[in-house]
């Protein structure tokens, strides 16, 4: 683990602007969206977070030219100069995306390999659905220790799948395998988050011809080529929840710039009605603050357009200063919440249970997994001397909040974690008032 960890003394209201970054879950998929284009594509608002920088070493260890203006948040990817297809470099297990990696890389090489993915223990992520779409738009699967093998002896072929969950990884990995294919593709129980949707935009920008419906169906009539584009990242509507929440738990106000309000769905409705209060100042603009005393209230997370997974762990922060007893019910991962344990050592009251504290379908029921969450409040979060590690990237934003909200002074180790979503915190936060600075841990 990094000796690197943030010393951050809470208690005090924060307020102030800051702009959220270009959405991770879009930014990383459109530069692999890029291997299909047969010129170079411009992607703006690029984030500098270190997920950005572990696709771009693997692009780059393929052969793909990249050049990535920081300053400018511009990133232009030539895919042309591509001459290997096995990715095989240091950062290749700590993200998702080689696994994406195979289905866009499939379609320009007849074997591609990937080693085996690492990320976020939050739940059993399987690659199934994924390898699954592959063998059945024709190529061939090899399993090994080290990962996975992917070949082809043709153009691939069109093909009519139904995903077993709307995922939205194995989704990406439908379209990038459809686009491309030979004939016409019926893609069945697809995610459908915003950062999808995008995802479409850019491919029909690069010449793709897809088609939704009312339902999750997308139908794919495949193209001979697709070229280059420009794209722009959309704000990331999951770290704005993450700033309106901490607006909330610290009795402030935060304005958050770059993020369109539609992208934040139904957090807005759960938001208002445990207490926030916001403010549309223009079209992507939101001032967020308390607009009452903070009330608990009951939430179960869903695929879009439910409550995001992502969203919880802030919100639990949140609810920890709400009068009464709040129900969380976990229905995406099953192993969402070692985030609590910190919480607790703070001063919050909290439980979980095996039991599915809710009404919708959930695949967790009767596994014997604690995927809900029971949270008694209002609770006064105090700092403790112990050293918090952050067990996950969602959750290290959420440790950041709470110790934003405890009185004293919190370290918290494993910042790694928290700047592979989010970069460089600090000078964003520092403008808000929150006194927060990296320290040397031994």
């Amino acid at each position: 683990m990094s000796n690197t960890a943030y010393q951050i003394v809470g208690g005090n209201p924060l307020h102030g602007e800051i702009t959220c970054y270009g959405a991770k879950n879009f930014a990383t998929k459109a530069m692999i969206a890029t291997l299909l284009g047969s010129s170079a594509t411009t992607l703006t608002n690029v984030p500098p977070i270190g997920d950005v920088e572990i696709t771009v070493d693997m692009l780059r260890s393929l052969g793909v030219t990249i050049h990535w203006d920081k300053e400018a948040k511009m990133m232009t990817i030539d895919p042309t100069t591509a001459t290997d297809a096995h990715v095989r470099q240091p950062h290749s297990g700590a993200n998702r995306m080689p696994i994406l990696m195979l289905g866009a890389l499939l379609h320009r090489f007849d074997e591609v390999s990937v080693p085996m993915l690492g990320g976020c223990i939050i739940g059993a992520r399987g690659v199934d659905f994924h390898l699954d779409a592959i063998q059945d738009f024709g190529a061939k699967i090899i399993e090994g220790t080290e990962g996975y093998i992917a070949q082809k002896s043709r153009r691939l072929k069109g093909s009519h799948f139904h995903l077993k969950y709307p995922s939205v990884g194995a989704t990406e990995t439908c379209l990038f395998l459809a686009v491309l294919a030979e004939g016409t593709s019926i893609i069945e129980n697809v995610a459908i988050e915003p950062e999808i949707m995008e995802l479409v935009t850019m491919l029909r920008a690069m010449g793709a011809v897809i088609f939704t419906d009312s339902g999750r169906q997308f139908r794919v009539e495949g193209v001979k080529e697709l070229t280059g584009c420009t794209m722009n990242i959309l704000g990331d509507r999951i770290e704005t929840a993450s700033w309106a929440s901490m607006a909330v738990a610290v009795d402030g106000s935060i304005t958050v710039h770059g993020i369109r309000p539609e992208t934040l769905g139904n957090f807005l409705s759960s938001y208002r009605q445990a207490g926030g209060g916001f403010e549309l100042l223009d079209y992507d603009s939101i001032r967020f603050f308390r607009a009452k005393k903070p009330q608990a209230i009951h939430l179960e997370t869903d695929v879009w357009p439910g409550f995001s997974t992502d969203w919880q762990q802030p919100f639990a922060v949140f609810l920890t200063q709400a009068e009464g007893v709040s129900v969380i019910h976990e229905t995406v991962y099953e192993n969402r919440f070692g985030y609590l344990k910190a919480l607790k050592k703070l001063g919050a009251e909290v439980q979980l249970t095996t039991h599915c504290l809710g009404s919708l379908p959930c695949r967790f029921t009767g596994k014997g997994h604690e995927h809900s969450a029971i949270i008694s409040g209002a609770t006064p979060l105090t700092a403790v001397e112990e050293p918090l590690v952050i067990p996950d990237l969602r959750a290290g934003l959420a440790y950041v909040i709470a110790a934003s909200v405890a009185k004293g002074t919190t370290i918290l180790r494993g910042v790694p974690m928290i700047e592979r979503g989010y970069g460089d915190i600090i000078p964003r936060l520092t403008a808000m008032g929150l006194k927060i600075q990296k320290i040397d841990f031994q």
